[in-house]
């Protein structure tokens, strides 16, 4: 066996010998052969920087010997080459910089070294709403309104790109991140400083995994550890488990990738992958095209794996040649992929690596589905969705039940809108979104929408007036071929114009509902219905007043849309009537995939994609008409809403704070499973009775100018306020949803932040009960910067989604995880009792420490830091402090 750390370079073409890179191949170890293609990414990155700080040769070592160290807790560090943001987590991340700077400065080093090594883009798709649908300027409006909200912000980040090196601003208007980072920013193969490279990229979101789809190995990384990334700090991180995820058989015709994604999501969960990677392999992955294994690797989030790896092959270069990437290029990636061993060809077996687990889906088996109403992972059958809604109306209040008494499941509401007279009932669909770059990236789903838009109105179909349609499309490109295909009309007749280009209903984003429609909802206390082609439904996200949201392909949405309920059996019950009394069923218009994919061949070509992409940067008139500071450091205005220096740095030292014992905590709130980040720090509307309203009331602002959470980010004051203030947190020391505890020193019920705050007035430090899944979905980092600001010192719960631990560990929250097979219920733990949480002066990773209660109870639990690195971050009081101490010194 011929030793691995002889880093073997080489030029890739003996014309070009000035371009090396590290041929892995040669290290002749039959280890490398047998690794999984996602691992050989990790290896190629470590034998690259083996020579920088963190990056040591037993890491090579561990890596290429992945089949014996996966189980064993090994500590691996990963440089990745590119960062990529969105604007919602950008903007705390520039703003975090520019206090770094301020920190360091104070400090006697030098700011301008809190500056970007590692190269990041950052797109702006968060801020734009769907204040205006149902007409043609609707696009123009919603821009208009999205720049007249945010210009501080935009002016912030502008300032921001020129500031920092290495950082690059997509205007907003262009797109979502991941379409644009799947069509435009994505490489493959690096060419750098010399050196050809595999692509990798983290992201803060945590649908970076898209790009997993395109074989660039990716994931969402916290605000927080993407910072401290592009400062130049590898992330450390266990060597991980890799679940081999066999495709076999060919789709049946009616069924789209949506439908699979969703499919496999219901399938993994039940499997069980959080913090593993999960890479895809066997014959039928052949058979899908990139944007299908996009659509699936991007839902990675929601089935809790950290990567969704599809390995490079034939498709994936004839993917970057349609998108219009350089042919010269392109050629040289396919060589590089071939000589390193990372050209993947699914249906050789004998290429087939390793795995630590292997699970099959025969794609023959899949049926057209959605999924809801409350989680992406509970998968319904489009035959059952009537039954099972209904089975939801009357069920227990949980993840599948809105307790509905059975005398009120046929209520209906009559209203009047624009002069006509309507009804609605529990099921009643008011939102109808086509969004997320889940599928606006996928050609095939999108056109498939447009034929059947097509022949819904061919048919004499209409859509209510009443109802909420929306298009907002990933990127240019597919406005372009819609257009072009001429089925862009079709959906504008049916209320689906474009009226944005970015992640808008997905993310809450998704304006008011007409008043009418509101004032039904609320009177007859209905179960309205939000039916959307997104990645989540978790309550309270898509829009207040639909209880219940489904998650569905573009064709499906429209579908719902005409029907105006989801309780229809589409095989029994016609979607509609025509004027000519003819019953119209969706078999009726539903198109084939022959042609879809005829469509598809003729109008999404390579010029498309390079007239869209040429003038990105520099297509959006107000944008360029921004005018931002140019000083090194930022000159904070202590009169904005919306930019604010942050609290994290202040008082701090270059000497390190020896962490103590947390002594008597409170319990500031106890959650069952699932809580979510949109629970812990929503991203929507600000509701005009929260703390969050009643202070910017008090800056001298209307409700109009609230603007949602996700835009004030950069605001630590909103954003404190606007920790745990979702109307629909389920909070166990409270008989109903809403933002609300009880603060038990006085007994009173409060909001959260009230109560929160008395206690920090006390001395009293704080900790939060969870049960299982704690912080799942979004990566959001104020979902841990929240608590940390509430005085949360702790959490203690069952399991944790990996990014949202990952924060924690950022902000020196301490992740607590109780004991293999207890829970609150098995140690009889009400929340009403005080904690002390000792913490020994030696610590080492996943060791178990003492809770002592004020009940004389004692019980052991875990202390998720997981490597020696985050022991580091902890000691340093956060990833942030430690990056300011290493820059200063």
């Amino acid at each position: 066996m011929s030793n691995p750390f002889v880093r073997i370079v080489e030029p890739l073409d003996p014309k070009q010998p000035q371009k090396k890179f590290f041929n892995l191949s040669k290290l002749e170890d039959v280890r490398y052969a047998r690794l999984p293609f996602s691992i050989r990414v990790l290896l190629e990155a470590a034998v690259r920087n083996c020579d920088e700080f963190l990056v040591k040769k037993g890491d090579v070592e561990n890596i290429l010997n992945w089949k014996v160290m996966q189980h064993k807790n090994v500590e691996v560090p990963f440089k990745p080459a590119r960062v990529i943001l969105q604007d919602f987590t950008g903007v705390p991340a520039v703003v975090d910089f520019a206090a770094m700077r301020d920190a360091v400065k104070k400090l006697g080093g030098d700011p301008e070294k809190i500056n970007p090594i590692c190269p990041a883009d950052l797109v702006i798709d968060h801020s734009i709403q769907v204040d205006f649908n149902r007409r043609s300027d609707s696009l123009q409006k919603n821009q208009d309104l999205e720049f007249e909200r945010n210009k501080e912000r935009f002016e912030f980040l502008k300032w921001g790109s020129q500031a920092f090196k290495n950082m690059r601003i997509v205007p907003p208007g262009s797109g979502i991140i991941h379409q644009v980072n799947l069509e435009y920013l994505a490489r493959v193969v690096m060419d750098q400083d010399g050196y050809y490279y595999p692509d990798s990229v983290v992201g803060t979101d945590s649908h970076t995994t898209m790009i997993d789809g395109l074989g660039v190995l990716g994931w969402g990384v916290g605000g927080i550890e993407a910072e401290a990334v592009m400062l130049g700090q590898p992330i450390s991180m266990v060597l991980p488990e890799v679940v081999g995820y066999k495709l076999l058989g060919n789709p049946q015709p009616l069924v789209t990738s949506t439908d699979i994604v969703l499919t496999i999501t219901k399938h993994l969960r039940q499997v069980g992958v959080v913090g593993k990677f999960v890479e895809f392999f066997g014959p039928g992955v052949a058979q899908l095209s990139i944007a299908d294994r996009a659509t699936i690797a991007n839902m990675c989030p929601e089935y809790g794996a950290t990567a969704a790896y599809f390995p490079v092959d034939d498709i994936s270069i004839g993917y970057l040649l349609q998108t219009g990437r350089d042919k010269e290029k392109v050629t040289c990636t396919k060589k590089y992929l071939e000589v390193v061993g990372m050209l993947r060809d699914f249906k050789n077996s004998s290429q087939d690596p390793d795995f630590t687990q292997v699970v099959e889906l025969d794609l023959h088996t899949v049926v057209p589905c959605c999924s809801g109403p409350k989680r992406p992972q509970d998968k319904v059958a489009v035959s059952d969705m009537k039954k099972d809604f209904e089975t939801c109306l009357g069920a227990k209040q949980g993840f599948k039940g809105f307790q509905i008494a059975p005398d009120r499941h046929n209520s209906t509401v009559k209203f009047t809108f624009e002069g006509c007279d309507f009804e609605l009932s529990h099921g009643s669909v008011v939102i109808a979104a086509i969004t997320s770059c889940t599928n606006t990236s996928n050609p095939s789903v999108m056109l498939g929408a447009g034929l059947l838009a097509k022949k819904a109105v061919e048919a004499g179909l209409a859509v209510k007036p009443y109802i909420k349609t929306s298009l907002s499309p990933g990127s240019g490109v597919v406005t372009y071929y819609l257009r072009e295909s001429g089925v862009m009309s079709y959906l504008s007749q049916l209320g689906f114009d474009v009226v944005g280009y970015g992640c808008m209903t997905c993310i809450g984003n998704s304006g008011p509902l007409p008043e009418p429609v509101v004032e039904a909802i609320t009177q007859g206390d209905l179960v309205a219905v939000g039916v959307l082609s997104g990645n989540r439904n978790f309550e309270g996200r898509v829009h207040p007043n639909t209880r219940a949201n489904y998650l569905a392909s573009p064709p499906l949405v429209i579908a719902y849309a005409i029907a105006g309920t989801v309780r229809i059996d589409f095989e029994k019950e016609p979607l509609g009537i025509n004027a000519s009394g003819k019953k119209v069923f969706l078999k009726d218009i539903w198109p084939t995939r022959s042609e879809i994919q005829a469509v598809e061949r003729q109008f999404v070509i390579p010029g498309m994609f390079k007239e869209v992409y040429q003038k990105i940067e520099t297509v959006n008139k107000s944008w360029n008409a921004l005018d931002a500071p140019s000083d090194k450091l930022y000159t904070w205005n202590p009169k904005s809403t919306y930019i604010k220096s942050p609290p994290f740095f202040d008082g701090l030292t270059l000497a390190l704070q020896t962490p103590k014992t947390i002594k008597d905590a409170y319990v500031l709130l106890s959650f069952g499973d699932s809580v979510t980040t949109d629970h812990i720090s929503p991203a929507g509307n600000i509701a005009r009775n929260s703390p969050a309203a009643r202070y910017l009331t008090s800056r001298g602002l209307t409700p109009r100018e609230f603007n949602s959470y996700g835009s004030r980010r950069g605001n630590d004051a909103v954003m404190a306020r606007g920790t745990f203030a979702n109307i629909r947190l389920v909070n166990k020391f409270i008989d109903k949803q809403g933002p609300q505890t009880v603060h038990f020193p006085s007994g009173e019920t409060l909001d959260v932040f009230d109560a929160a705050e008395r206690y920090k007035q006390a001395g009293h430090p704080l900790i939060v009960l969870a049960g299982k899944e704690y912080g799942a979905g979004s990566s959001r980092d104020w979902a841990a910067k929240g608590p940390f600001l509430l005085g949360v010192k702790a959490v203690l719960a069952e399991s944790y989604e990996r990014i949202h631990r990952s924060n924690l560990v950022g902000m020196g929250v301490i992740p607590l995880q109780y004991l293999p097979g207890e829970d609150a219920g098995t140690l009889g733990l009400t929340g009403r009792e005080r904690y002390t949480i000792v913490i020994p002066e030696k610590l080492k990773p996943q060791m178990n420490i003492q809770i002592k209660l004020d009940t004389g109870k004692t019980f052991q639990a875990i202390m998720r830091f997981d490597t020696d690195v985050e022991l580091t971050y902890f000691h340093n009081g956060g990833i942030l402090n430690y990056m300011i101490r290493k820059m200063a010194s």
